[in-house]
């Protein structure tokens, strides 16, 4: 209501930065032709994985929930390629200003990699690209499980993950949970894609070499895509040897589950950043015990024998992975917040954050004989920072700037 109030006459269509939320005014959903629907007609609309927020009398508020954005989405103007190219541009100069040498892209289209190859050429890409395959697109993993993994020999672009969806995000209530939100009885949000399609994928990468990457928030889908990557693995156990499947931000976990990531070689790629920016509210979502016994689990999967790979997802946060050292030394917000961290044994050490920003990311993506460390024979990718991250009392970890970002020995970024 609030937007049709600011603009009746023009469709509006607002994007959470998760990605996993939309919101509209009535204008746009005229557009789609779904205002003045009942709610059983909506329902018919969703597939599996969606939901459309209704009022008191059945009609859609224009809150449009994981898998049913896609009635919206489809009436959008696609942007051009110039558009894109400038945007991918924009996005290595603000990585090189961050200090970010390497980055692990997580679910892209045919049309995004073109765009990233064109900057390559150009020689307008200053940070080396992890590429993962957007696994919703059953066409474009069609085509390359048929070409095969593309492995840059000069370690710009390389292709050999797929990106697969378990669930939603806990703030959308979309994550999916064993048991029920504590602030909405009776809902345990949603399985996005189907775990037959999950196994389906990762029986595809085991047998065509490419790694599996599956979202997954919730206990539920944590646990839900473990099962599958375990049945894909003991059905082929010579190719399942060193394939680092991973899961993406292994945020809530039950206790059962945690031990399951070092015994079968999961690796929870994470965002520390989350603890920081969501733990205010996610106890409302959870509760104490399953925050307490579940929440930003980094210690415990670590003494499990994971290997913890540390982000920002970028632009569901900042990009800056100074704020993610930060979160996972102190576990507090960026307000410092609360003294002495939210669960405080769960903190990582210096050393143990360090190396999951850097020799564990790259052991992520199979290049840790080329990258992670500073030394003979690697690729001469590092950061200058204006203090030792390292020593410098916590309380003054994010007033740490970079200096110089220098990628292939080149310099690429340089604090005026």
């Amino acid at each position: 209501d609030k937007l049709s109030a600011v603009s009746p006459n023009n469709p509006i269509v607002l994007s959470h930065a998760s990605g996993h939320l939309t919101l509209v005014n009535k204008k746009a959903m005229d557009v789609a032709g779904v205002s003045n629907l009942s709610k059983a007609a909506l329902e018919k609309l969703i597939v599996d994985g969606g939901e459309i927020i209704t009022d008191a009398h059945g009609k859609p508020t224009g809150i449009f929930n994981e898998e049913a954005q896609a009635i919206i989405e489809k009436y959008i103007t696609k942007p051009s390629d110039e558009t894109l190219l400038k945007a991918a541009a924009l996005a290595s100069e603000a990585c090189s200003r961050n200090g970010i040498t390497s980055f692990h892209d997580a679910g892209e289209s045919q049309k995004a990699i073109d765009v990233m190859k064109k900057l390559k050429t150009e020689r307008k890409l200053n940070v080396r690209l992890y590429v993962m395959l957007s696994g919703s697109d059953r066409s474009l993993i069609k085509k390359w499980i048929s070409m095969g993994p593309e492995i840059d020999s000069n370690h710009w672009i390389t292709i050999r993950s797929i990106k697969m969806y378990g669930d939603g995000a806990l703030g959308s209530r979309g994550a999916w949970l064993l048991q029920e939100y504590t602030d909405r009885p009776g809902h345990f949000g949603q399985e996005i894609e189907p775990m037959d399609t999950i196994l389906a994928g990762a029986r595809l990468g085991l047998q065509h070499g490419f790694q599996v990457c599956t979202h997954a928030i919730g206990d539920r889908a944590n646990r839900e895509v473990l099962n599958r990557y375990e049945i894909a693995f003991k059905e082929n156990p010579e190719k399942a040897k060193d394939v680092r499947f991973r899961i993406e931000h292994a945020q809530h976990i039950d206790p059962q589950d945690i031990p399951r990531f070092g015994q079968l070689g999961v690796i929870p790629a994470m965002q520390a950043i989350h603890l920081s920016s969501d733990r205010p509210w996610a106890i409302d979502r959870l509760g104490e015990k399953r925050i307490t016994e579940g929440a930003y689990m980094w210690k415990a999967l670590l003494q499990s024998g994971a290997r913890i790979v540390n982000g920002t997802d970028v632009p569901v946060e900042p990009i800056n992975p100074i704020a993610g050292f930060y979160a996972s030394v102190t576990r507090r917000t960026l307000k410092g917040e609360p003294t002495g961290g939210y669960e405080p044994a769960q903190k990582m050490s210096r050393e143990e954050a360090l190396k999951s920003y850097t020799l564990d990311a790259a052991y992520g993506a199979f290049e840790e004989k080329i990258k992670g460390t500073i030394e003979a024979g690697k690729l001469a990718d590092f950061t200058v920072f204006s203090q030792d991250i390292m020593k410098v009392d916590e309380n003054n970890i994010l007033s740490t700037k970079v200096i110089y970002t220098i990628v292939g020995g080149k310099v690429v970024y340089e604090r005026k």
